[in-house]
């Protein structure tokens, strides 16, 4: 009697395309090679995790490299931004722009300090209700400080995702972005989502760039939807 050997098929989880483990192999081994030494990077206290994220919107790495430590030096706990005036604060983010951000943020260690105890709300529905802070940043803090597996999807996210996945639906959609972001979650490598969505951003700011991508250069580039397609930089999702 023969006995037929049965196929092994991997089982792969629900909503990953075919070839994301590759992508995430790939990028991850990037990153340890290739990510960007900043001055915010392996925080994991949430004041200053949420520092830097606030920083971040709107502004280039290289001026909020510089105000980061200034500004912490200034305030090292969310305990003295808290009992710091506004107008002290307003001050210490001068040049930064964008001033909504520091009074938002020193509404948010007010918030922290003295209707919370100084306890930071750890997952990403609880931060989202802070002063100012939305779902990227949320999900920023609780990953990066907490560890929770949380995507963390901002523009430059969005560009790597759209483009090697081939996300259908117009740029800046709404349906398109809650394709990005379903995934975006899906990705996430369970108990690695600090470095995973940190991965996905240094890609997307160094390499994968917005105009002229530098594709030869990329990592990903052999499970890359659009770079397997011909697409270039005009043409690119």
């Amino acid at each position: 009697m023969v006995t037929r050997r049965r196929r092994r098929v991997e089982r792969k989880p629900h909503g990953i395309p075919p070839r994301a483990r590759r992508f995430r192999r790939r990028l991850l081994a990037w990153y340890r090679r290739c990510g960007r030494d900043l001055p915010w990077r392996g925080a994991t206290d949430p004041y200053r995790v949420l520092v830097s994220e606030v920083m971040l919107q709107q502004t280039q790495v290289a001026r909020v490299r510089e105000f980061y430590p200034r500004f912490l030096a200034r305030y090292p706990t969310l305990e003295d931004l808290a009992a710091a005036p506004f107008d002290a604060v307003r001050e210490s983010w001068d040049g930064l722009g964008y001033y909504a951000r520091a009074r938002n943020l020193h509404a948010t260690a007010r918030h922290v300090a003295h209707e919370l105890g100084g306890v930071f709300p750890r997952r990403p529905e609880e931060l989202g209700r802070l002063p100012g802070i939305g779902r990227y940043t949320a999900a920023a803090v609780a990953s990066l400080a907490f560890g929770h597996d949380v995507a963390t999807v901002d523009t430059n996210v969005a560009r790597v995702l759209g483009r090697v996945f081939r996300l259908r639906g117009a740029r800046g959609s709404a349906e398109r972005m809650r394709r990005t972001w379903a995934l975006a979650q899906a990705l996430v490598p369970r108990g690695r989502s600090a470095d995973w969505n940190q991965a996905l951003m240094d890609l997307g700011a160094t390499v994968c760039t917005a105009r002229t991508p530098r594709c030869p250069a990329c990592p990903v580039a052999a499970v890359c939807g659009s770079r397997r397609k011909g697409s270039t930089a005009r043409t690119v999702p």
